[in-house]
């Protein structure tokens, strides 16, 4: 991702096509290790394409992933078992109840706003 971003800076620095240099200066001047052969994995992925474009192919992709966070995922018990491990495992377990204190009535009935 820092290569990408670092690209990205160099495109938006007004160089529409940066060069390995480039990216490793921009990489450098953050404190960020350039790896040459991401870098050039990159340079030959995106030669001879508009930015702009790519990031609307990119775009339309990530639009059909699915963003699922609401999904809650349950294990279902064993069935037929006859280890003593399964039949624990398929008992639900039992909520503790957790009592909350009352509040205490220090000021004997009496409150700022009555």
């Amino acid at each position: 991702m820092k290569v990408i971003a670092a690209y990205l800076l160099a495109v938006l620095g007004g160089n529409a096509n940066p060069s390995a240099d480039n990216v490793k200066d921009i990489l450098c001047s953050v404190g960020a290790e350039a790896d040459d052969d991401r870098i050039e994995l990159l340079l030959t992925q995106v030669k001879g394409k508009d930015i702009t474009e790519l990031i609307a192919a990119g775009r339309e992709k990530l639009a059909s992933v699915p963003a699922g966070g609401g999904a809650v995922s349950v294990a279902a018990p064993v069935v037929g078992g006859t280890s003593g491990g399964a039949s624990a495992a398929a008992e639900p377990k039992k909520e503790e109840k957790v009592e909350e204190k009352e509040e205490s009535d220090d000021d004997m009935g009496f409150s700022l706003f009555d």
